[in-house]
């Protein structure tokens, strides 16, 4: 009997996988997520005043992370495929951790936006190298699960460090001199060195170099993603140097567009609007109690996109089980402000976050089902590049609008226009190449 071919062999080397990389992944993309989104938090509650945002500013200041993210994105990725996710992932966090320390000294607008591009620039490449790094450990069969558990570190973000946040803020005002805000940006970039470093001794690049696999495990891990990646070229595999051409790379590119403007409209205006319930209800929250408040809805979020990732692996991936999320999300997400209570509000806030997070994850199975090695690498960094021209969008033109109509329902309603047409497209994918975007067998194997 070959032994590098049997079940138990297959099931032992996805679970040590699972448990070694899953979790050290997930908690880099948990601080990359919150630094990248602290300065939501911190507008609200001191920065704003201190350094005189407008809301228009405050939307550029979030916004331009992402355009020295973008020009940054694909070539990132390129150079993680070719010197390993190792190297390249721990040289991302380092860099950016720097930069995100520098926060807590940033005096006037113009450093704000400087110090918010360079973020960027520093992190450019860091969400599409996980992705890929994960597509080249867990074969497509148990891939989703794996996405899922990697993903399920962005709502824990805000459960997690939204109060965090407010806990720092209010607690560390004063300590090194430091206003609340500041301190809250010095203690949440530091981690992300700390990170770069573990990550250059801690991360594999691929399974036939794992040490911590017995060398059946290795070969049978192997051969599962030989095959796939064998498969995927025999049925229409796109080459890198065809990417730009290639429809399915488009469609897929816009339809994350939406999803990113409605994640990003959430993540950076969600604290402006709970500050805001004073004015519209008459409530008064601390600091620390906002951070409680803006974390309700991604709890509710997470538990949501745990179980709709089992159903799937259940009974099988189809298209609706990304488009009805995204379309429940854009419906709901202009309801919110014609609630009239707090309580309403968050609660249709929490059904937006059930359904863009629902759908996030299960979203990016979808590229390597035609795209393997470079064209892997290349394609699913241009669709993380185009989807997130709508994180730069998101926040500019919902704090433009609201300074131009000073009317917070007509960017919301933008929102969800966009989460609707994302809908749209994939059901439209689904219907012109169901076999592409569809995997009817339910998962048999436990990672």
């Amino acid at each position: 009997m070959d032994t590098s071919t049997s079940p138990t062999a297959g099931s032992t080397a996805l679970r040590k996988a699972a448990v070694r990389l899953i979790p050290f992944v997930a908690v880099m993309f948990f601080i990359n997520y919150l630094d990248r989104t602290a300065i939501g938090f911190a507008e609200p509650n001191g920065m704003g005043d201190d350094l005189g945002l407008t809301a228009a500013q405050f939307g550029f200041a979030s916004g331009i992370f992402f355009l020295g993210y973008i020009f940054l994105e694909v070539p990132s990725n390129l150079a993680l495929h070719r010197f390993g996710a190792r190297k390249w992932l721990a040289r991302i966090m380092i860099t950016w951790g720097i930069v995100a320390t520098l926060f807590t000294w940033v005096q006037n607008t113009e450093q704000l936006y400087a110090l918010r591009f360079l973020l960027g620039v520093t992190e450019a490449g860091f969400f599409p190298g996980a992705i890929l790094f994960l597509t080249l450990w867990f074969p497509r069969e148990y891939r989703r699960k794996a996405l899922a558990g990697f993903y399920l570190a962005q709502p824990l973000t805000t459960v997690i460090g939204a109060p965090l946040a407010g806990l720092l803020m209010q607690q560390g005002h004063g300590v090194l001199g430091l206003e609340g805000w500041r301190f809250m940006f010095l203690c949440v970039g530091i981690p992300a060195i700390v990170m770069g470093i573990a990550c250059w001794f801690y991360l594999t690049d691929k399974p036939e170099d794992a040490k911590w696999l017995s060398a059946t495990e290795r070969t049978w891990l192997r051969r599962e993603l030989d095959a796939e990646q064998t498969e995927s070229e025999n049925r229409g595999h796109v080459p890198a140097r065809r990417i730009l051409r290639e429809g399915r790379v488009w469609a897929l590119a816009l339809a994350y567009f939406g999803l990113i403007y409605g994640l990003y409209s959430l993540a950076f205006f969600l604290p402006t609007i709970i500050s805001g319930f004073q004015e519209r209800f008459g409530t008064t929250f601390s600091v620390f109690e906002k951070g409680l408040v803006n974390a309700v809805p991604y709890v509710p979020a997470a538990i949501a996109l745990f179980l709709w990732s089992r159903h799937i692996a259940k009974h099988g991936f189809k298209s609706w089980h990304i488009a009805l999320p995204t379309l429940v999300a854009g419906l709901s997400v202009p309801v919110a402000l014609y609630m009239n209570s707090p309580y309403l509000t968050i609660l249709v806030i929490a059904v937006t976050a059930c359904g863009i997070f629902m759908a996030l994850p299960n979203f990016w199975s979808l590229p390597p089902q035609f795209l393997t090695g470079a064209a892997a690498a290349a394609g699913i960094a241009f669709i993380n590049t185009l989807g997130n021209v709508g994180g730069f969008s998101a926040p500019y033109v919902t704090g433009w609008l609201k300074d131009l109509t000073g009317d917070e329902k007509i960017p919301l309603m933008i929102t969800g226009g966009f989460l609707v047409l994302s809908a749209v497209i994939l059901l439209v994918m689904s219907r012109r190449s169901r076999a592409a975007l569809e995997e009817p067998s339910p998962q048999t194997t436990t990672a």
